[in-house]
């Protein structure tokens, strides 16, 4: 069988795979806990932000073959962690919409997890404030120390919509944190 020409390279390994797992494995080695930490910041919970960052090698192991450019690939987990954080978001808000009140006495509430860090950490109540776009461009800029290029390759934005981003939520944070200095 590997005598015909044609069929040369059928049913063996061939070293394109292992140059794409190799390049996968170096990513995720360099790269996992920087990720791990963005998405804490954008989801409030290490467990959950695991399993986004996980979700996004999967799809990046998935499509590596159609990258463009290797080297791209972490702008491609950046940006898979970033619609991970989202769709995170967006089932926690569906869940808070729809999902069935526990039972409690009449009356009694109790602070969910997410108010009580709000009213602990001013900084990360003012960032949840952000819009959406505003909290990722802060969170890329100051947390994960990304230039304006690197954001704007993972957010798919010009170098001009990035700045512009970074200046707005940097002034609507610091009204928010001034407001909450004046409620004391």
């Amino acid at each position: 069988m590997a005598s015909d020409p044609a069929l040369a390279g059928v049913g063996e390994p061939s070293s394109r795979p292992a140059e794409h797992v190799v390049a996968l494995h170096d990513l995720f080695r360099k790269h996992w806990l920087e990720l791990v930490r963005m998405a804490t910041v954008m989801v409030g919970d290490v467990a959950t932000a695991e399993d986004v960052v996980q979700d996004a090698f999967e799809q990046l192991h998935r499509s590596w073959y159609r990258l463009r450019e290797p080297a791209s690939g972490l702008a491609y987990a950046r940006s898979a962690v970033l619609n991970g954080c989202r769709s995170v978001h967006r089932r926690a808000a569906v869940a808070r919409k729809y999902g069935p009140h526990l039972a409690s006495p009449a009356g009694a509430t109790s602070p969910d997890a997410s108010a009580a860090t709000d009213a602990s950490e001013p900084v990360i109540a003012a960032l949840r404030q952000l819009t959406r776009r505003q909290r990722e461009v802060i969170v890329l800029r100051y947390y994960a120390d990304l230039d304006i290029a690197e954001i704007a390759v993972t957010l798919r934005l010009t170098q001009s919509a990035v700045r512009a981003t970074i200046s707005r939520a940097l002034a609507a944070m610091a009204r928010a944190l001034q407001e909450g200095d004046s409620d004391d």
